[in-house]
């Protein structure tokens, strides 16, 4: 089967793959945080200068458990074509340059027989929602299996129907790749990101686009979580004026920890 390639190495993360182990092994190192074994995160996916330390909080916090989990349920918002379902890649591997991670085949073919996925290779193109996790991911385990999932406008239940499915296996982990509001000013980003952190830590699956780029994805593994008797912890809450950008404009991101 096919390897998809990077699409967006050397624009949102290095492309040399000393330079990315660096930059990630530093991110984890000035991110630290620790608590019990998550079940799922909630991470930001822009470029890693601006996204990369909130990012850090939850992968530094799986890093002692990432010996519990074999897979990985990857979902993101659809950012460079119309999509109104749940795709998933006919390939076999995503490559990144710390290396490959298979994909679980055997999984996706399942589930898309089942109704849960359909093959849809366009979304992933250029996707980077998904790609740039893959640093974070490889840099911590080299032998995740992978499910990529570009979620696009899709009603909440047929969501957290597939997070079900996934977290039936306690050896999967969820991942859902989100930003929250964008390009409003610092202080105006401060207050739509607040409320939307309530929402989030109330466990609310009532997101919206202008509140979430990942709203659908976000309010399935919500509804999943919250009907399992799971809670939710903030990790952090920043935006791009906090990090590496400037202030008029910023993008928020927030990570949070299922348990």
């Amino acid at each position: 089967m096919l390897t998809r390639p990077p699409a967006v190495a050397g624009v949102f993360y290095p492309d040399d793959p000393v330079e990315l182990g660096e930059l990630i092994d530093r991110l984890l190192g000035d991110n630290a945080q620790r608590g019990q074994a998550p079940r799922a995160l909630v991470v930001p996916h822009a470029g890693l200068v601006y996204s990369g330390p909130v990012a850090a909080r939850a992968y530094s916090l799986l890093r002692p458990w990432v010996s519990s989990f074999d897979r990985v349920l990857l979902l993101g918002p659809n950012h460079r074509v119309p999509l109104a379902s749940m795709a998933v890649p006919s390939a076999g591997s995503f490559a990144c340059p710390l290396g490959e991670m298979a994909l679980d085949t055997e999984t996706i073919a399942d589930w898309v027989e089942r109704g849960l996925l359909e093959y849809n290779d366009e979304p992933h193109r250029l996707e980077h929602c998904l790609e740039v996790q893959l640093p974070f991911l490889l840099r911590l385990k080299s032998d995740w299996k992978l499910i990529p999932v570009v979620v696009g406008q899709v009603a909440t239940d047929r969501v957290a129907a597939l997070v079900r499915e996934a977290l039936r296996n306690e050896r999967t982990l969820v991942l859902v790749s989100s930003d929250l509001s964008h390009y409003h000013s610092y202080d105006t980003a401060r207050r739509i990101d607040s409320v939307t952190s309530q929402r989030i830590e109330r466990m609310e699956p009532t997101l919206t686009p202008e509140l979430a780029c990942g709203c659908h994805a976000l309010n399935g593994l919500l509804d999943a979580a919250g009907r399992q008797g799971l809670h939710i912890d903030r990790l952090d809450l920043r935006n791009s004026g906090d990090t590496a950008g400037p202030r008029d404009r910023v993008v928020g991101y927030g990570a949070y920890a299922i348990h």
